[in-house]
């Protein structure tokens, strides 16, 4: 295993070994959870906890915690190539991705008391802050119309709602919960009088909180929960009353960007598993590869991916050199998506019926992929998005 915390970045040369690194280090413990190990988890929906713990144990989910916390202290490009690798590997980031990006609300806005309390203990994997409740069954991507209250009540804040496809949550033991505190009829702004919590959920969940699975085309550990006056410690806010909209903004551009990584990892995998499906697989007395019908997708579904890459890299280190990268963040999120999607269908038809066949694993990261043109925002967010912010058209919603 490679050394995350003591690595030397500078100079271009010593970067692209330490990446290599990087990649290799998650390869080697990726490579204990074969192909057999997800298709069995896939068909009992149930939850990678082995792989995950030995993601943790490795260090790398710690890979954005500062090193004063415990963690690596490594750039979002850094992080962006671990989420990369795991689903090029054929496995899913998806039941431990949400670590690196809400994590960094409580780094960025929480105390220094916060801080030190938590972060040490989430880089050393004993707690872990994988659940994020935002999205409700009402409001959807609107998010300052949610309707989930916390009212405060002397050093509590009692909580009532809804939230939805809120998933780990019953493998986290915290979660940042998204609330109002104030009314919408007394801001201002819409996106005002919302506030971050975060959530002790071994002591929330059958004390307020009540989970209800849901279960999804693919394996994702996905609930909805019912909040009903639940009691949470006016000390568990998270930065200022009544600003937490912000904050949630503020870690977004990281999550688009790790999201993209994992769409481009996926790409790459369904790139190799349908080249080398038609390399072998012989029809008519000839390698189906010889086939330009066949030929011609995957090619062009690789020209697209790559460009992909290019730009999940372009907005990773504007990110990481404090610069404005909204819509970088938002491009490479919606271009990786498709360069993924793409690959999946290329590589199911290059498989024939075989695509449809769980040995081939094809069916299941098919799944997979095709929740990114949906989460965690839609495609049609994102082209509204450009529109609006970035062409100057006028808004649509």
């Amino acid at each position: 295993m490679i050394n995350l915390l003591n690595h030397n970045n500078e100079g271009s040369k010593m970067t692209n070994q330490f990446h290599e690194e990087l990649r290799q280090g998650v390869r080697t413990i990726c490579n204990e959870y074969p192909d057999e190990y997800w298709r069995k988890l896939d068909a009992e929906q149930t939850y990678p906890e082995e792989f995950v713990n030995a993601l943790t144990e490795s260090g790398f989910l710690a890979a954005l915690i500062p090193e004063e916390y415990g963690g690596s202290g490594l750039s979002l490009v850094e992080a962006s190539i671990i989420m990369e690798e795991i689903n090029r590997s054929g496995a899913n980031a998806g039941a431990c991705h949400a670590q690196m990006y809400t994590m960094g609300t409580l780094l960025r806005h929480g105390s220094e008391e916060q801080k030190g309390k938590y972060l040490p203990r989430i880089a050393d994997g004993s707690l872990r802050l994988q659940a994020f409740g935002v999205t409700e069954p009402n409001t959807g991507s609107d998010t300052t119309q949610l309707k989930t209250t916390a009212v405060r009540k002397g050093d509590k804040y009692v909580v009532n709602g809804q939230k939805v496809f809120i998933s780990r949550v019953e493998y986290s033991d915290l979660m940042l919960l998204l609330v109002r505190t104030t009314p919408l009829d007394q801001v201002k702004k819409r996106t005002e009088g919302l506030s971050v919590l975060l959530v002790d959920l071994n002591e929330s969940v059958g004390n307020g909180i009540t989970i209800r699975p849901i279960r999804t085309m693919m394996n994702h550990s996905t609930t909805e929960l019912f909040i009903e006056d639940l009691e949470v410690p006016v000390e568990n806010l998270i930065g200022e009353e009544g600003k937490g909209f912000k904050y949630i903004l503020d870690g977004m551009n990281a999550e688009r960007i790790l999201i993209a990584s994992e769409c481009i990892g996926d790409g790459y995998w369904f790139i190799k598993r349908a080249t080398d499906y038609a390399n072998k697989r012989v029809v008519f007395k000839r390698s189906i590869g010889q086939n330009q019908g066949v030929q011609f997708p995957i090619s062009r579904a690789y020209i697209n991916l790559e460009a992909a890459d290019l730009m999940r890299f372009r907005a990773a280190e504007l990110f990481d050199a404090g610069k404005p990268c909204g819509k970088e963040a938002n491009m490479a999120k919606l271009l990786a998506a498709d360069a993924s999607w793409e690959a999946a269908n290329v590589a199911l038809q290059t498989h024939g019926g075989f695509g449809f066949a769980e040995e081939y694993d094809i069916e299941r990261k098919f799944k997979e992929t095709r929740l990114y043109q949906v989460a965690p925002i839609s495609t049609n967010m994102i082209l509204s998005y450009i529109g609006e912010h970035v062409l100057g058209l006028p808004r649509s919603y």
